[in-house]
């Protein structure tokens, strides 16, 4: 089974819960996982992976955020070639629009982005989200 970092940032706990949920499911596939807080790793480290699930929640104008997480993913990014990338996070407004530039940068940088797009969550992920998490990580897992 593929070796997994997830790796996230996390303001008030709802991306940590999913990234913990998704590891769980990536876990429950078989899958070999290293969870990560974005400031406990590097870009380095994590291109070394078969596959990489990146969280982050919509911050400010629907942007990743910008003091840890962006300069990690910039970094990261020329790493991404043919790898298999996933991407999920939460928000409390707007559409999901940092979604949707952060899906498109991802491909643009040539990664293979797991199921075509990102995984959102409304706030905190509670019943159904909950059992979502866990099957975009055991999917994610076999991709």
């Amino acid at each position: 089974m593929s070796k997994t970092a997830i790796v996230y940032w996390s303001q008030t706990e709802n991306t940590k819960k999913m990234a913990e949920l998704i590891a769980d499911g990536a876990k429950s596939a078989g899958a070999e996982v290293d969870l990560f807080e974005v400031g406990s790793t590097t870009p380095d480290n994590v291109s070394e992976y078969d596959l990489i699930a990146l969280g982050c929640p919509s911050m400010g104008a629907e942007v990743l955020e910008e003091g840890e997480f962006q300069p990690f993913y910039d970094k990261l990014r020329e790493k991404l070639t043919g790898k298999k990338v996933a991407l999920f996070g939460s928000y409390g407004w707007g559409d999901g629009q940092w979604m949707r530039d952060w899906q498109s940068d991802v491909v643009a940088a040539g990664a293979n982005l797991y199921n075509g797009e990102g995984f959102i969550v409304n706030y905190d992920p509670t019943d159904g989200e909950t059992e979502n998490c866990k099957n975009f990580g055991s999917g994610f897992a076999s991709f």
